[in-house]
């Protein structure tokens, strides 16, 4: 019985739609490989001439064409996971860019392989399975199966953008999103100083020159204003050390993150108070994974004590091997989501820049956890 529930089954959506996938191969195969070798030789014919190259450059691109097509039938008819290239991009302006771009690109290259063999795969995969077809033969789901995992494996093997690619994908949006956090903290600053310190400093300026036209005529209010600027001047400085405890704090850098994290858990204001427990061995990470986890944790507690209701939350930080792993947790409301655009993305996002795992649970009626790790990079210096 085992045996035949692990039989495919002939008569399966599945099986149909293999089964019409080796059917297309011969004529999707034959016309790859005629535009293929029509351009491609004609253009390495011609390559001496001015217009060889971008005829090469053009039949590269028909390739790319088909290799998508490619991708996109294995998706759809043989279950695979082949993700999409970049696309093709120019290193510098102008037709001469897109050929010299186009004939530098391996994916390109890669393809134009790909319609050379899918002619002779073509013939064979369609010979086969129309013969199994009209004969009826009970392997037909067996030899189907076959076929297909070739199928794939020529897709897969030939298409795919590569582990390099995809690397260099992730490094390209992971810099992008470390350049917007930058710009965004850049404008937060900004608009704090104007706001906040200068603001208050070009009134404690004017008020201490009214102070000086009185101190002559009126000793009692000069004085009076003088108190009143004093005032103002503590109050500025409170909120540039606020402001600085925003860059970056300075218990952070001087006694790590054991210290950072117990600072912000005691100005929380969650009734039940915080526990905070670190476990690095002496150790420290470098300074950029050292801040996100810091800045992570004082914005995750924020918002518990804004948004969740929660009584007590806890921050556990340890090193397991080559990461730094980070959990914490309210006792709030939970309903807490990733949503684009809200807190939690961008600090999704800051733990993605390191290559690093942001994690959210957090069902209605609470409790709510969220795990970060991040890589481990010990400090320059340090054991």
């Amino acid at each position: 019985m085992e045996d035949e529930a692990k039989r495919p089954s002939l008569y399966g959506a599945e099986m149909w739609q293999r089964v019409q996938h080796e059917l297309l191969n011969f004529p999707i195969g034959l016309a790859a490989f005629t535009v293929m070798v029509t351009l491609l030789s004609a253009g390495l014919g011609m390559a001496v001439t001015v217009v060889g190259l971008p005829l090469l450059a053009f039949g590269l691109t028909c390739c790319r064409l088909f290799g998508r097509l490619g991708r996109a039938r294995a998706r759809a008819s043989l279950g695979s996971r082949v993700a999409e290239p970049a696309p093709l991009v120019a290193t510098r302006p102008g037709p001469a860019g897109w050929v010299v771009a186009s004939l530098a690109d391996g994916l390109s290259w890669r393809s134009a392989l790909y319609c050379l063999l899918m002619l002779p795969w073509g013939i064979l995969s369609f010979t086969v399975t129309l013969v199994l077809l009209i004969v009826g033969w009970p392997l037909l789901p067996w030899a189907i199966q076959g076929l297909a995992w070739v199928s794939r494996l020529l897709v897969e093997g030939l298409l795919s953008p590569g582990a390099l690619a995809e690397r260099v994908r992730e490094l390209e949006d992971d810099r992008g999103a470390v350049v917007d956090h930058a710009a965004a903290d850049l404008r937060r600053i900004e608009r704090d100083l104007h706001d906040g310190a200068q603001a208050r400093l070009v009134a404690l300026a004017m008020d201490l020159g009214l102070a000086k036209e009185k101190l002559s005529e009126d000793p009692v209010a000069a004085q009076k204003m003088v108190d009143a600027a004093h005032g103002e001047v503590k109050l500025a400085l409170q909120e540039l050390r606020d402001l600085a405890r925003g860059i970056h704090p300075a218990v952070l850098t001087d006694r790590g993150l054991d210290a950072a994290l117990s600072s912000v858990a005691a100005r929380c204001t969650l009734p039940g108070g915080v526990k905070v427990h670190v476990e690095l061995g002496g150790e420290r990470p470098d300074s950029a994974v050292e801040g996100i986890a810091y800045f992570t944790v004082s914005e995750l507690l924020t918002n518990a004590s804004k948004h969740s209701g929660a009584r007590t939350a806890s921050v556990d930080l340890w090193r397991q091997d080559d990461r730094l792993m980070l959990t914490v947790q309210d006792d709030g409301r939970g309903g807490a989501e990733v949503r684009p655009g809200g807190g939690l993305a961008g600090l999704a996002e800051r733990a993605e820049s390191v290559d690093g795992v942001f994690v959210v649970d957090s069902p209605a009626g609470g409790p709510t956890s969220i795990a970060v790790e991040l890589p481990w990079r010990t400090r320059a210096g340090r054991a």
